[in-house]
């Protein structure tokens, strides 16, 4: 491990930052399967949150811009052919 003052800093902050990105990991992956399980009602309200929250984690570096906004678009995909085959049913 470190001995320098500075070192010891920057590993105290990388477990932060470590706990942090889990944490918001961990809602993403609890929202996306709210969605998918949703009702057709209830999806798009909870789909929005979702949303959100990758929008947050893509800026902030803990999902790359692209795979955010490339989960973003498969959710909606989902929602929608959800609602949709509500509708031709």
């Amino acid at each position: 491990m470190a001995t320098h003052k500075s070192a010891l800093k920057r590993h105290r902050q990388s477990l932060k930052h470590r706990q942090s990105n889990r944490a918001m990991k961990a809602e993403i992956q609890t929202l996306t399967k709210k969605v998918i399980n949703a009702s057709e009602e209830e999806a798009p309200v909870v789909l929005k949150a979702l949303q959100s929250k990758i929008d947050k984690a893509g800026r902030k570096g803990v999902l790359h811009y692209k795979n955010a906004a490339h989960r973003v678009s498969q959710m909606m995909r989902k929602v929608t052919e959800k609602t949709i085959a509500k509708e031709t049913n």
